[in-house]
C-alpha cells in the first residue's frame, strides 16, 4: 500500500540533530523559483547569492544539439514573450528550434501566479548549460567557488521527438560537463534511468541521481540497479523506513520539492542528505537560525 507522509506541526529539537540534519545540502530549484523566473541566469544569480550548495536545473536539446536549461520541452505561452513581447499562440517545441532561434524569446518578463514572491527578470532567455558553468566560473559570489549543479536530462518516453534517445543525452551532456572541467562538481539526475547507466559508462566521475514520483516497493535493489549515488524522491511519498535503507545502502537521499517550514522539519526528521527548494534563501536562514548551518 502507498504511504503518503503526515507532515507533524512541530517537532522537538532532537529531530534536528540527526548526522543528516547536521550536514544538510541546500538545492536551489530551477536556481529560486520562488523569487526569481525558473531556469534563468538571474535566477541561479540569485541563488548564488544566498549560499546554496547546489544549482538545480533541467535540460532540454535544441534542433541544433544545444545542452539548454528548461524544465519544459516547450516555449510556452505562460513563461516566454517573443523578443519583441507579444503574446505567443502557442507552445513551440525546442527540439524544433536551433539556438539562435530560440535566443528570440524572453523567458523572464512573465511572474508565474503560484510563486506571489517572484520577481521578473525582463529579457532573460533560456541559456545554455555552458552559459551557467561559465556565469557561475566568472562569478565573484563566494558560494560559486565551491557550487555544485543538479541537472536533470528531460527525457519523454511517450513523445520521443521532443528528446534525444538516451544514449545521445547522455553524451551530449557528459562532453559539456567535461569541456567546462566540472566532472566533480556536476550530479545528473533524471526520471529515466537510462541516461543516467549511459552517463557512469562515459564518464563515471559523474554522480546520478535517481528521481522518483511515488513509493516504490525494494527502492534499494532499484536504485543498485541504476547504479545510482543518490535517491531524489518526491517528499510526500518517503518514510522514515525507506531513506533508512537507502543511506545505509550508501546512496544519499534528496527529496523534492520542499518549500515550508512544517515539511523541512519533516523530511530533516527522517535524516535526509539534502533538500531541494523553490526558496533557498528561506531555507538558508532557517538553518541559520537552528545553527544547523
Amino acid at each position: 500500500m502507498k504511504k503518503i507522509l503526515l507532515l507533524a506541526a512541530a517537532f522537538s529539537s532532537a529531530a534536528f540533530a540527526s548526522e543528516a540534519s547536521a550536514g544538510l545540502s541546500v538545492h536551489g530549484h530551477r536556481g529560486t523559483r520562488g523569487t526569481r523566473p525558473e531556469n534563468t541566469l538571474p535566477a541561479f544569480e540569485e541563488a548564488l547569492r544566498a549560499g546554496v550548495d547546489v544549482l538545480e536545473m533541467d535540460l532540454a536539446v535544441t534542433k541544433d544539439g544545444y545542452l539548454v536549461v528548461s524544465h519544459d520541452p516547450y516555449v510556452t505561452p505562460a513563461r516566454c514573450l517573443g523578443r519583441d513581447g507579444t503574446k505567443l499562440s502557442s507552445p513551440v517545441a525546442i527540439r524544433s528550434l536551433t539556438l539562435e532561434e530560440l535566443r528570440r524569446y524572453d523567458c523572464g518578463s512573465q511572474r508565474n501566479p503560484a510563486f506571489p514572491r517572484q520577481e521578473t527578470s525582463p529579457g532573460a532567455g533560456i541559456p545554455t548549460l555552458d552559459e551557467v558553468f561559465g556565469m557561475v566560473s566568472a562569478s565573484t559570489i563566494p558560494a560559486a567557488r565551491t557550487v555544485e549543479f543538479n541537472i536533470e536530462t528531460k527525457i519523454f518516453p511517450w513523445e520521443p521527438t521532443l528528446a534525444p534517445d538516451p544514449d545521445e543525452f547522455a553524451r551530449l551532456t557528459a562532453e559539456t560537463v567535461v569541456r567546462n572541467q566540472m566532472e566533480n562538481r556536476v550530479i545528473a539526475q533524471s526520471f529515466d534511468s537510462r541516461t543516467l547507466r549511459a552517463l557512469k559508462k562515459i564518464e563515471p566521475a559523474i554522480r546520478t541521481s535517481q528521481l522518483t514520483h511515488e513509493e516504490l516497493l525494494d527502492i534499494v535493489p532499484a536504485l543498485k540497479s541504476a547504479n545510482t549515488d543518490i535517491w531524489s524522491p518526491n517528499y510526500r511519498w518517503i518514510t522514515a523506513d525507506a531513506v533508512k535503507a537507502v543511506r545505509a545502502a550508501g546512496i544519499k537521499v534528496a527529496p523534492w520539492t520542499v518549500n515550508t517550514e512544517e515539511e523541512w522539519n519533516a523530511v530533516m526528521a527522517l535524516g535526509v542528505d539534502a533538500i531541494i527548494t523553490d526558496y533557498p534563501a528561506d531555507l538558508i536562514g532557517y538553518l541559520k537560525s537552528k545553527k544547523l548551518r
